[in-house]
């Protein structure tokens, strides 16, 4: 399909999925239930962590994490007590199990508490997020650098086209506009975004000649970025609406 026509075609299908309607069976429900700040980027943060396998799943498991938190993620991160923390018992998600959700909650905290929040760890003044996740990581796991939930947090420099932390990032970013995305981050720009690349997104790039490479990896992630930023390079990852919308529709 020659460039004109592609883009046509993905704008259209950003206009087609981008919308309330998204929102009913996807992850982004959850965050949609809150409306402060810090409520809507922790519990966004988690249930993106969360977001792996089959999207009903990863629904019902973030739902019982809300729960579990008396649905106010951000009083509970603050205020939560080591008694709190003994009544986490048998949560899993995959691999996603109660001692590394007691990791990130105690993770969490210290990041409210000693570095001003999420949103000011994934602050940047690159052209792209890359390094900044890395460093997010680093102040993230600083009290558990030992720890085997290391694992659920990916980075750039091993590879990882770290689906889920761009999804995240979509999510605080993007404009509001669409009712999808909150945009209620300002340190961050929606050109510095990737497109979050998954199993959907990635075969549908393929069929449509976005990527060539086989692997769904960091260099994968690169090549998809450029080809979508010649589209539109003010917010490139808009475009995983129409990727993933058409891969799972």
């Amino acid at each position: 399909m020659k460039k004109d026509l592609l883009k046509e075609f993905l704008d259209k299908k950003v206009i087609e999925f981008e919308n309330i309607n998204f929102i009913k069976k996807d992850p982004i429900q959850i965050p949609h239930r809150f409306v402060k700040k810090k409520d809507i980027e922790i519990s966004a943060f988690l249930t993106a962590i969360l977001s792996w396998g089959r999207r009903e799943t990863i629904i019902e498991n973030s739902l019982h994490l809300m729960n579990i938190m008396d649905n106010s993620p951000y009083d509970y991160i603050l205020n939560h007590t080591e008694i709190d923390l003994k009544k986490i018992i048998n949560f899993k998600h995959r691999t996603f199990n109660e001692a590394d959700l007691k990791v990130f909650i105690k993770a969490l905290k210290n990041i409210y508490i000693n570095h001003s929040g999420l949103e000011k760890c994934f602050e940047t003044n690159e052209q792209k997020v890359y390094n900044i996740i890395t460093n997010f990581k680093l102040k993230f796991f600083e009290k558990y650098q030992f720890s085997r939930t290391h694992k659920h947090i990916s980075e750039p420099k091993n590879g990882s086209a770290c689906k889920r932390i761009m999804m995240f990032l979509r999510w605080m970013v993007r404009s509001k506009n669409k009712g999808v995305d909150f945009e209620i981050w300002k340190s961050l720009k929606p050109s510095q975004l990737y497109c979050p690349l998954d199993i959907h997104s990635a075969r549908i790039s393929r069929k449509l000649g976005l990527i060539k490479r086989k692997n769904n990896d960091w260099k994968t992630l690169i090549e998809l970025d450029k080809n979508l930023s010649k589209f539109c390079p003010d917010d490139p990852a808009k475009y995983d609406f129409a990727l993933f919308g058409i891969g799972i529709n």
